[in-house]
């Protein structure tokens, strides 16, 4: 009886939890690449269930038909071969379980790292996104502006978002868009997301990186894609432009509010891709004197350097004619 009262009250508890699974966001997609990572988690919690729910039901059996008994103490039970079937069985069944799961996650995997289905002849809107300290630096190299701490982007059109850091390794996440992904000093990496519903999502910064990274988060507005047009005429009828003293304040901030600019610091602070990529990033942009001059001081001095040495060298031969 107390057993019963056990279960009754797990299955209860396990009800009151499942209750609350709508306000997960990953398990609220509002898009096509959330909607295949919801699709993986709830079926891996199905197969996950069904397997706990089995080794249940044979625990309860084994307990209930082999529970101890009123036999004599002399009482051998008969004796028992083992079963090869059984064997394999129970030797299979974790091997196709394990192999499902990950045919599921492989191919799901590759599906959230391109264009998402539907959406390929589609021109992708390319936002780069890069974080420095604890606040996110949204470049729109297309339109020619720049957002702090929030982006906003049409619905129905995909979204390359493009990521990297100034400071160390975060992670770049919008729950019910898509998957996280690194953004990291020396490169670039890339993460394909579509909005197919209107509405304001919460993104954050999933990797630790510091004392403010609790409140890393940024705001993605979903709109129509009449609504972005009139955005970004605003934007560039009202907000001031982004000067290279502007944005070196912002990168040593620790936080800043929501900010917007009419142009993007890519033109004089290049992300770290192509001939910027690895430890190049910050390096001068294409045109730029400054490499040329070192090159030329460096040049100076190492004829400056032969040029003593070879008079060093002319004293010590007249000092050796002259003994």
């Amino acid at each position: 009886m107390k057993k019963k009262g056990l279960l009754i009250s797990l299955f209860a508890a396990l009800l009151v939890l499942l209750t609350g699974c709508n306000s997960i966001a990953v398990l609220n997609p509002k898009g096509p690449v959330a909607k295949t990572q919801s699709d993986v988690i709830i079926f891996s919690m199905i197969v996950m269930a069904v397997v706990l729910l089995v080794v249940y039901v044979l625990y309860i059996y084994m307990l209930t038909k082999y529970r101890a008994s009123k036999a004599a103490p002399d009482y051998e039970p008969p004796h028992m071969e083992g079963s090869k079937w059984l064997e394999i069985t129970w030797t299979l069944i974790p091997v196709i379980i394990v192999i499902i799961l990950s045919v599921v996650t492989v191919r799901s995997t590759y599906a959230v790292e391109k264009t998402p289905e539907g959406y390929e002849s589609d021109k992708p809107l390319i936002i780069y996104a890069s974080s420095s300290n604890w606040k996110w630096h949204f470049s729109y190299p297309e339109e020619g502006i720049e957002t702090v701490n929030y982006v906003n982007i049409p619905t129905h059109r995909p979204v390359e978002f493009r990521l990297y850091s100034f400071g160390p390794i975060t992670s770049f996440w919008v729950p019910q868009l898509g998957g996280q992904k690194y953004a990291m000093s020396d490169m670039v990496t890339r993460l394909h997301l579509v909005a197919e519903h209107e509405g304001s999502f919460v993104g954050k910064n999933s990797n630790f990186s510091g004392k403010g990274f609790a409140h890393m988060e940024f705001e993605v507005l979903a709109m129509s894609p009449a609504g972005y047009t009139k955005w970004i005429d605003e934007v560039k009828q009202t907000a001031s432009e982004l000067t290279e003293q502007e944005f070196n304040s912002l990168l040593e901030a620790d936080h800043v509010g929501r900010k917007t600019y009419t142009s993007t610091h890519l033109t004089f602070r290049p992300a770290p891709e192509g001939e910027h990529g690895g430890h190049n990033h910050g390096a001068p942009a294409a045109g730029s004197n400054e490499g040329t001059d070192k090159e030329m001081d460096h040049s100076t001095m190492d004829h400056s350097n032969m040029d003593h040495s070879e008079m060093e060298n002319q004293e010590a031969d007249h000092s050796q004619h002259g003994n």
